[in-house]
């Protein structure tokens, strides 16, 4: 049995335990980041739909440094949206304030019908850096 090397940010929110999954497993020199979304504390969802993605990118970011990354060192990037037809543009313009400079890792964008209560979410995979915390 392999045992998972969980990696949490440092204020959880209520949504990791009420759907009973990990934000962050490393692996191989790998993270990979569960779908985040523009979730408050509680687990309720961010209204403003340009601060919920705002929100999302900011809940990635915490588990990213919480395991010594960045956005730097994300690789893959897959988003999902509701209704992306009306709303990537806006989205991916929110995004372009966390995405960073070329060179950009490889993205991967899914128009969804739910995302509970959701209109955006986001999953990475990130290279850990080298070293003892890897």
């Amino acid at each position: 049995m392999v045992t998972r090397d969980v990696v949490f940010p440092p204020d959880r929110h209520a949504l990791y335990e009420l759907h009973r999954y990990s934000p962050a497993i490393r692996a191989n020199g790998l993270l990979f980041v569960s779908g985040q979304v523009g979730s408050r504390a509680d687990g309720s969802p961010e209204p403003d739909r340009d601060e919920q993605v705002r929100l999302a990118f900011k809940n990635l970011n915490a588990i990213l440094e919480a395991a010594g990354c960045s956005f730097r060192d994300v690789i893959d990037v897959t988003v999902f949206m509701v209704d992306p037809h009306t709303h990537f543009e806006r989205a991916w313009a929110v995004a372009a304030e966390f995405w960073g400079e070329a060179p950009y890792p490889t993205a991967t964008a899914v128009g969804v019908t739910w995302l509970s209560g959701f209109q955006f979410e986001i999953k990475v995979i990130a290279k850990l850096p080298d070293g003892p915390a890897a």
